[in-house]
């Protein structure tokens, strides 16, 4: 069982987890860079409870317009590096939980993070979060602000769209399935972007993919050439192609489908013959400043695509917290430093293998 499905399994005992901790969480809230980090498994990692290992799984990692990186943690909130100092944001500071799956960044400089109890948005001083009754249902939340400045969010509950003051249900309508599965829960939003032509793209669980382009919806499912209808990952590369990251189905247990497809506005093309990309887990796919794909492969390795083959990258330094090569997050900042949240732990690569950042760094 590998890092990704023991957060399936746990998922319920990160809510408890979080709750309970709240009182404890009180005393360290924030956390300089020369105070401990959760960022990586101590020296005894594989022998600690799968809950704590599960906490300390960095989700999403982003870069504001000010040059901080932020990183979401299962368990610990959200952090931010500003080049000095790491701080942590938890829910004693304001934020609804201490999941935090997604963070953007609105055009007036608010951060928005997206977690299992809610959104919430951040001015630099206080937090402003909406739940149930502001309109926003289902844990799990993504977070998009497009380039009109429109908000976006996506739980297992589906989509929703911010007006300013609240979220309202925005309704996808469901494709034809023939066999229907999904990986966690039917219409949950895995991944949420807008492309260059200014479409919004859903992942959605058990339903494919979906684009709306401002008027119209249109589907792609297995049928099509997904590898399978619970999609996780959407990124578009330089040229205009889409990039689908697909995962297994755990319900029904007897398709188990999955992995990479690529489509180029008419065809879709799957990668059976590479290891990992075919009837496997892909969660998280990146397109770096260069124009390269980069593709994290559950129990294989991080893939990278020039445009004609694929690279596989797997020496890391710490492999007690990759062994399972459960790879969740990707970012490359304005400094060109390439950053990986795993199972466990953060990461950068030197160009040859990941190195763990830990509360000494290296953070240069």
């Amino acid at each position: 069982m590998n890092n990704l499905h023991i957060y399936l399994s746990f998922f319920l005992v990160i809510f408890l987890m979080s709750c309970a901790a709240q009182e404890k969480q009180k005393s360290a809230a924030k956390t300089t860079a020369t105070e401990e980090l959760p960022f990586t498994l101590d020296s005894e990692g594989l022998e600690r409870d799968a809950a704590v290992q599960i906490a300390e799984y960095v989700v999403e990692i982003m870069e504001d317009s000010k040059g901080n990186l932020w990183f979401g943690t299962m368990g610990y909130g959200a952090a931010r590096y500003d080049g000095e100092t790491l701080t942590y944001f938890s829910i004693t500071d304001g934020l609804p939980g201490n999941t935090v799956a997604s963070i953007a960044e609105d055009k007036a400089g608010n951060m928005w993070f997206g977690t299992h109890t809610g959104a919430s948005k951040y001015d630099g001083k206080s937090f402003t979060n909406f739940g149930t009754k502001e309109g926003l249902s289902g844990p799990g939340c993504n977070i998009l602000v497009d380039s009109n400045g429109n908000i976006w969010a996506g739980t297992n509950h589906g989509a929703f769209r911010y007006d300013g003051t609240k979220f309202s249900k925005f309704e996808i309508p469901k494709p034809i399935i023939e066999k229907p599965s999904y990986k966690w829960e039917a219409g949950k939003i895995w991944s949420l972007i807008e492309d260059s032509k200014g479409n919004i793209w859903f992942g959605r669980d058990g339903y494919g993919a979906c684009k709306f382009d401002g008027t119209s919806f249109t589907h792609f499912t297995q049928k099509d050439g997904l590898c399978s209808n619970n999609v996780s990952s959407i990124v578009e590369d330089s040229q205009g192609n889409m990039w689908f990251g697909s995962l297994t189905s755990d319900f029904p247990e007897s398709i188990k489908v999955g992995g990479l497809s690529h489509y180029d506005g008419e065809n879709f093309t799957q990668f059976p013959a590479i290891e990992g990309l075919s009837e496997n887990d892909i969660y998280t796919i990146y397109k770096d400043k260069s124009g390269k794909v980069w593709i994290g492969a559950i129990g294989v390795g991080a893939y990278r695509y020039d445009g004609e083959q694929f690279e596989l990258f797997k020496e890391r330094e710490r492999e007690d917290l990759t062994y399972s090569f459960g790879l969740q997050s990707i970012l490359e900042d304005k400094k060109g430093r390439l950053w990986f949240g795993f199972s466990g732990g953060l990461f950068h690569f030197n160009g040859t293998y990941f190195i763990n950042v830990t509360k000494a760094g290296p953070w240069e």
